[in-house]
């Protein structure tokens, strides 16, 4: 078949979502499918551009390209799933946050007024209309699926796929470190995880790993760090190699993100038999972690990660039963690649 996936584009801005579509389309070519990953470019500023960017998508044509016929669309994103096709296969990262669970958040991109409240209901009118065209519409989480349900009323199937190079990962030692690799930006949280090493009572360290997503954040994290240099590192952006060795030897990762659609950080860390420390708010990472099993669920506060990141610290016992936990939930699980192929490929 002639599969088409559709992303958007946002220059200088790489993350979970794009290494989701590549690992979707490498997994369709395994098969012997031609694919190809059409990226529109995308833009949320001004709020305006939100509702340009829906009505530039409806008018795109993905039924015939070049002389050949589209089998089949998927598409990931807020706007791509407005699409027109007869074979379209929605398989959703996260519609737009800001329209729906980030709308009473302080990480908000669309303003409480009235132009932004407008913009918002035009974006629930549209998802809750054109989602409905998909043959199928699956969510990579189970907390997508859950926003979906809440703010329009539309069910979806949950389908969990591996993190890249999921093989790769694996268990060296249990050192004094706690591990937060992750995008620098405000919902992951690394203001938050800083702060609660002031209240860390353990020989212990925090190493974060991560590209800022503007200087603006990376010069909060460093001046936040600053008084700390004994207790937290920020190493900036490392390579996959170094990331794998990091996750292998740390004691624990430190995950405090809010309302994550899944978290990459987290099947990685289990993969490396690793605890996971992360917050009642978190989403995506509460669907794996278990409170006291193989991590801790907390409430997003210095003190509550602090006291988790202690009782990790003081008992290396407890540490290594919890990353052992994590390592059978994940694997029980089966999540693979060839998987969401066979469940994609079902509605066609």
């Amino acid at each position: 078949m002639n599969i088409v996936i559709v992303e958007n584009h946002i220059p200088f801005l790489e993350g979970g979502a794009e290494r989701h579509t590549e690992g979707l389309r490498e997994a369709l070519l395994k098969v012997g499918h031609q694919v190809e990953i059409v990226r529109i470019p995308f833009n949320w500023y001004p709020k305006e551009n939100l509702i340009k960017s829906a009505f530039i998508v409806r008018l795109l044509n993905f039924k015939n390209m070049g002389g050949k016929n589209i089998d089949l669309l998927i598409a990931l994103r807020f706007p791509n799933y407005y699409i027109e096709h007869d074979r379209k296969v929605v398989w959703l990262i996260h519609p737009h946050k800001s329209a729906y669970e980030l709308w009473d958040r302080p990480f908000i991109d669309l303003p409480r007024d009235p132009g932004g409240y407008v913009v918002r209901e035009f974006i629930l009118k549209m998802d809750k209309r054109y989602l409905r065209d998909a043959k199928k519409v699956f969510a990579n989480s189970k907390t997508v699926a859950e926003r979906l349900k809440r703010y329009i009323e539309l069910e979806a199937d949950v389908l969990y796929h591996p993190p890249p190079n999921a093989e790769k990962f694996h268990c060296k030692s249990y050192e004094s470190f706690i591990f937060f690799p992750s995008r620098i930006n405000p919902l992951k949280r690394q203001i938050l995880a800083v702060d609660a090493m002031r209240y860390v009572k353990s020989d212990v360290k925090l190493l974060i790993c991560g590209r800022p997503d503007n200087l603006d954040i990376y010069r909060e994290l460093l001046e936040t760090i600053k008084g700390l240099e004994g207790k937290v590192v920020y190493l900036g952006e490392v390579g996959e190699e170094e990331k794998i060795d990091l996750y292998a030897r740390c004691l624990a990762v430190l995950f405090p993100t809010a309302e994550e659609d899944y978290g990459y950080v987290t099947l990685e860390a289990m993969l490396s038999k690793k605890a996971v420390i992360t917050c009642v708010d978190s989403g995506g990472p509460t669907e794996f972690v278990e409170d006291g099993i193989n991590g801790f669920v907390v409430e997003p506060k210095p003190e509550e990660i602090a006291r988790a990141i202690d009782t990790l610290a003081q008992d290396i016992n407890l540490a290594v039963k919890m990353g052992e936990n994590a390592y059978e939930k994940i694997v029980s699980l089966h999540i693979s690649w060839d998987f969401v192929v066979e469940k994609i490929l079902e509605q066609v």
